[in-house]
């Protein structure tokens, strides 16, 4: 049964690999999802323009993942950026409240896809979990606006927001960095950046999920989840065209630079994904830097999960173990403050 799933992280049972100790762990949901995706007709993504890939994947929201839900506010404000206005959208479950931390969402997608429309129902889940208000932030998208023009809009924002300007009707106390693929690079990039040139108040805690943290290929889970897994070798070669990523920049290859001084961090990686051992990589990179770091692997699921409640229903499951987690990290870096 579904509902009966266990809370992340997952332990695949033993038995599942009885036959082939080289079959990974696929949980039923996934399975099912996974089936529907592969047999959809027509032109994948990453054949078509980026603005057709957008369309595409604006479309899937409805038919992959949850409702949006009810919330107190879902309000659009406009940032001053770099380059112009940067949109974004503020969720929060409650009318008003007291100072208090932000999370600063950077969204995923290959830095050339989504959106806060694509996002809003997993933003308004995280502000209705944690108990905090989220700002989801709409950065500028390649390839009309490549490499590093994303990380530029991303720290832009979030020194903005540490500011507590009066559009945002929040005294901001600190701030909660968080991202997916794309958005867990941008969340990882833009933590550096206010590391070494602080903002109005402190990252008290980043959460990348399943980032991008290197233009290295050579992963072994690169090649094991190469086709057939959402996220294909193809996909990867198409966000990489676009972004246009410069070698040896930071905001590339976080995964290269010293992450001495980080906040503690909350990573989570999927054990179906592509970019799974890069991400425990930089796990692994962070604990080398005396950082404090929690890693929750979503075993038997996929990159890109958050987005898709409603097509594999245990990653509901998933995403209440991430805020958890988030929940005990914050409090305790709020108690030794």
């Amino acid at each position: 049964m579904l509902d009966a799933w266990p809370k992340p992280p997952y332990h695949a049972p033993e038995m599942e690999n009885e036959m082939n100790d080289n079959t990974p762990f696929v949980r039923p949901d996934v399975a099912m999802f996974l089936q529907f995706l592969n047999a959809v007709p027509g032109p994948k993504f990453w054949e078509v323009p980026a603005a057709d890939a957008r369309a595409m994947t604006a479309a899937m929201r409805d038919v992959a993942d949850a409702p949006v839900g009810e919330l107190a506010v879902i309000r659009d404000i406009a940032i001053p950026g770099p380059a112009g206005t940067i949109n974004a959208r503020i969720y929060d479950k409650r009318e008003s409240r007291a100072a208090g931390p932000v999370m600063v969402f950077y969204h995923g997608g290959g830095f050339v896809i989504g959106s806060l429309h694509t996002y809003e129902p997993y933003c308004a889940e995280v502000a209705r979990l944690l108990d905090l208000p989220v700002i989801s932030i709409d950065y500028r998208l390649s390839p009309e606006f490549p490499f590093p023009a994303p990380a530029e809009d991303c720290e832009a924002a979030t020194r903005w927001i540490a500011s507590s300007p009066a559009e945002i009707g929040l005294k901001v106390t600190g701030l909660i960095t968080s991202g997916d693929s794309a958005g867990g690079n941008l969340t990882i990039v833009t933590t550096m950046a206010l590391r070494d040139n602080p903002a109005a108040v402190p990252v008290l805690v980043q959460h990348p999920i399943y980032p991008v943290v290197t233009l290295d290929a050579d992963w072994p889970s690169m090649r094991e989840f190469a086709t057939g897994y959402l996220l294909t070798d193809e996909a990867i070669a198409y966000f990489g065209d676009g972004h246009a990523a410069t070698p040896g920049d930071y905001r590339a290859e976080p995964l290269n630079f010293d992450q001495t001084g980080m906040p503690p961090s909350l990573v989570t990686t999927a054990s179906l994904d592509p970019l799974r051992d890069q991400g425990i990589a930089y796990v692994e990179k962070l604990k080398e830097a005396g950082v404090r770091v929690e890693h929750i692997s979503a075993e038997g699921n996929i990159h890109g999960h958050i987005n898709i409640r409603q097509g594999i229903p245990s990653t509901q499951q998933d995403i209440e173990g991430y805020v958890n987690g988030l929940k005990s990290m914050l409090a305790e870096v709020m108690a030794e403050a």
